[in-house]
C-alpha cells in the first residue's frame, strides 16, 4: 500500500491551482455575492482539459478517471474558487453518457462537456419525492417516434448555464409498485419546458431552479440507454457526484485553514499571536485532522470507483466525513477571524453557504447514516 502520490497527479494539482489563483477567491465571492456565473474560470479549465479528464480520449477527454477529477475539484476549491456544477455536469451527466449513452449521444454531447462550451446538469429531485427516487412522478409516456415528458423537478442546479438537463423520468411500474425509471438527454429550451428561479439565500454564483414539464417531446434518440434501465445508470452518476461533492468540501477545508492559519500567525493581541494560544490553535489542528481524513476516504472511494469496485460505502462515508469537516474548517476559521470573519473584505461566509449546502445536498447527511447503518452494519432499514 503506497501513500505517496504520483508525479502526474503532484503536477495536476498545481496546474489546476495555479489556474484557480490566476482568478483568486475575490473573483469567486465577487460572482457569489452578485450570483453570476464563474464563466471565465469554467471556460478557461475546459481549454486546458481539466473539465473533461475524466472522459475518454476519443471525445475530446483526458482519458483519465474519477480520482483526476476529484483532483480537479479539490484544487480549485483549495484556492478559493470551488465550482459546484462539476459535480452534476463532469461528473454525473460525463459518467452515465460515457457509461450507457449511444456513440452518437456521446459524440453530440462528451466533446463539448471536455472542452467546457456546455452543460449538461442533472434533474431528479422533485417536491414530493425528496430522497425517495422510487416516488418520482415525472413520466416519459412513449409517443410515436419518441417520448412525451410531464411532471416538475425542484432544486435543479445551473439550469440557466446549460445547454441540456439529464432528466430522470419515470417510464412504468415494476412488481412492487416501485418505478420503472428512464435517463433522457432534453434541450434546456425545448418547447413545453419552462423554468422558475428558486432563490435561496445562500450566496452562490449558481442558481436553483423549479422545472415544468408539459409534454416535452424528445426523440428515441435522447432515451439513454434501455428504457427502465434508469435506476442502474443513476447509481452510476451518484457515486461520482458523492466523491466530487466530497473532494470540493475538503478544498473549501483546506482553503479555510490556509486563511485561517496566516491570520493567527499575524494578527497580534496583547504581545503575542493570537495562534500562540490554544484556544486558537487546538480548533485549527483539530479541523486538520478531520480535513485529512476526509481527504483519505475521498480518494479511496475515488479509486474504488476508478477500479469498477463497490464504491456506494466509501463516496458516502467520504461525502459525510467532507462536508462535516468541511464545515467545522469554515467556521473555526470564521470563529479565529473574530469579528472579522463576518467581514465581506474576508470573504469566509460565500464558503461557509456552499459547505452548509454540501451537508444537505446531493444527498443528506441523515441518509448517509441510514445507508451506513443498513449496508456497512447491517442493521434493519429504518425508513
Amino acid at each position: 500500500m503506497d501513500f505517496r502520490e504520483t508525479e502526474d497527479h503532484s503536477a495536476l494539482r498545481k496546474a489546476v491551482g495555479d489556474i484557480a489563483d490566476q482568478f483568486g477567491s475575490d473573483y469567486y465571492v465577487a460572482h457569489a455575492e452578485s450570483r453570476t456565473p464563474t464563466t471565465d474560470l469554467w471556460k478557461r479549465l475546459g481549454e486546458l482539459g481539466y473539465l473533461g479528464i475524466n472522459l475518454p480520449e476519443e471525445y475530446g477527454g483526458g482519458g483519465a478517471g474519477m480520482t483526476e477529477l476529484t483532483i480537479v475539484c479539490e484544487e480549485t476549491a483549495a484556492h478559493g474558487n470551488p465550482l459546484l456544477l462539476l459535480l452534476v455536469s463532469a461528473a454525473i451527466s460525463g459518467e452515465v453518457i460515457t457509461e450507457f449513452g449511444s456513440d452518437a449521444q456521446r459524440s453530440r454531447w462528451l466533446p463539448s462537456l471536455a472542452d467546457g462550451s456546455s452543460k449538461v446538469v442533472f434533474a431528479i429531485t422533485e417536491p414530493d419525492a425528496g430522497s425517495n427516487s422510487h416516488r418520482i412522478s415525472t413520466t416519459a409516456v412513449k409517443d410515436g417516434d419518441g417520448y412525451l415528458i410531464s411532471g416538475q423537478k425542484y432544486y435543479i442546479s445551473g439550469v440557466d448555464e446549460a445547454d441540456a438537463i439529464l432528466v430522470v423520468t419515470k417510464t412504468g411500474t415494476d412488481s412492487a409498485g416501485r418505478a420503472k425509471m428512464s435517463l433522457f438527454v432534453v434541450d434546456a429550451d425545448a418547447p413545453g419546458l419552462t423554468r422558475q428561479h428558486l432563490p435561496v439565500s445562500v450566496t452562490l454564483p449558481e442558481k436553483q431552479f423549479t422545472l415544468y414539464f408539459d409534454n416535452v417531446r424528445v426523440g428515441n434518440d435522447r432515451l439513454i440507454g434501455t428504457e427502465g434501465d434508469g435506476f442502474k445508470q443513476i447509481f452510476q452518476g451518484l457515486n461520482p457526484e458523492r466523491i466530487t461533492g466530497a473532494a470540493i468540501c475538503v478544498g473549501i477545508g483546506r482553503f479555510a485553514l490556509e486563511r485561517a492559519a496566516a491570520y493567527a500567525n499575524n494578527r497580534t493581541v496583547w504581545g503575542a499571536s493570537i495562534g500562540t494560544h490554544q484556544g486558537v490553535s487546538h480548533a485549527l489542528a483539530k479541523s486538520k485532522i478531520e480535513i485529512e481524513l476526509a481527504a483519505l476516504m475521498t480518494m479511496k472511494a475515488a479509486w474504488l470507483h476508478d477500479q469498477g469496485e463497490p464504491a456506494g460505502d466509501a463516496s458516502n462515508m467520504a461525502k459525510y466525513a467532507a462536508a462535516e469537516a468541511a464545515i467545522g474548517a469554515i467556521d473555526a476559521a470564521i470563529q479565529v477571524h473574530g469579528g472579522n470573519g463576518l467581514s465581506t473584505e474576508m470573504g469566509l461566509l460565500p464558503y461557509w453557504g456552499l459547505a452548509r449546502l454540501l451537508r444537505i445536498a446531493p444527498v443528506s447527511r441523515e441518509m448517509i447514516l441510514n445507508h451506513v447503518a443498513q449496508h456497512s452494519l447491517g442493521l434493519p432499514r429504518s425508513y
